[in-house]
């Protein structure tokens, strides 16, 4: 099938005339012409009469006539509904995210997104799995770095400090250590988001480096799961600074070494592409870059 000679055939038929079509196509005559010869010889039957000063579409051009006009006519409106939707962003925007940053921080900001752009929703899928954006259907991850070397774009939304924190009945019981030398004497708990991830590697305030690798008293894989060990006096844990705002607000958490900090971690939105983005996808990552510029969770 030739969707090009489907088209001209009901041009010329909405023209009435080769002269027509080509002048509403933007086609030589002759060009019109010949489609119309070649489509009419790949089907084996005649489609128009032509006489000369006029044409009438045969019993069986007629019938072909309808279909084709449907198809022409779904394939604009196809058109239209894709340009319009870059024109004025609409539509569903699919999320991924990590769990803890979801259920902490991306609520309020994913709420505000919608109420700024009401013809646009946003399905979250809140999950620390690293999907496949194109397989799995997403516009946009949100992950924090380092990255793994990948065609998609990235873009830098903010930086995440790693930081050393204990809960006062811990410290009650282990006053807190005054320097890194004295952190092997107390009790570890331990984020592992990967199993081979044991060691913390801390800086210090003049460049100097620090692993700590002794075993640790729990570990978990779950952020939340660390937090809440760590706030019931298991140990001293090293914390996201965008886990750790209300459990120090209501006096669960004390900062410990402060400073001494983990590597810092880049937190990106990641998406297919750096050309021609979807102005819902354009708009979000400019609603993102605002949101965590400066980070919503500085205490």
């Amino acid at each position: 099938m030739d969707l090009n000679e489907i088209l001209v055939f009901t041009r010329v038929v909405e023209t009435k005339s080769f002269t027509g079509a080509a002048e509403v196509l933007g086609l030589p005559k002759s060009t019109v012409s010949r489609k119309l010869a070649q489509l009419e010889e790949r089907l084996g039957v005649r489609l128009l009469q032509r006489t000369t000063r006029k044409l009438a579409l045969t019993d069986a051009g007629q019938v072909y006539y309808e279909r084709c006009a449907r198809i022409v006519s779904d394939a604009a409106a196809a058109e239209k509904l894709v340009t319009d939707m870059q024109a004025a962003p609409r539509g569903m925007l699919k999320v991924t995210a990590p769990v803890d940053l979801s259920t902490t921080y991306l609520g309020p900001v994913l709420s505000r997104f919608c109420s700024e752009h009401p013809e646009i929703s946003v399905e979250l899928d809140a999950s620390d799995r690293v999907v496949d954006l194109i397989e799995d259907g997403f516009d946009v991850a949100i992950r924090f770095g380092p990255l793994q070397e990948s065609t998609f774009a990235a873009r830098r939304l903010c930086r995440v400090h790693m930081q050393l924190w204990a809960a006062p009945s811990y410290l009650a019981r282990r006053p807190a250590p005054q320097s890194i030398d004295e952190l092997d004497e107390h009790d570890r708990v331990l984020f592992t988001p990967i199993t081979r991830m044991q060691s913390w590697d801390l800086d210090g305030p003049s460049g100097e480096s620090y692993e700590f690798a002794r075993p640790a008293r729990f570990a978990s894989n779950n952020l939340a799961a660390v937090r809440a060990v760590v706030i019931e006096g298991g140990g001293i844990g090293i914390l996201p600074d965008f886990f750790v705002p209300e459990a120090v607000q209501r006096g669960q958490l004390e900062r410990v070494l402060p400073q001494w900090e983990g590597r810092v971690t880049e937190f990106f939105a990641v998406y297919p592409g750096r050309q021609n983005l979807p102005p819902k996808l354009q708009l979000f990552l400019e609603h993102m870059t605002r949101s965590f510029n400066p980070p919503p969770w500085t205490l």
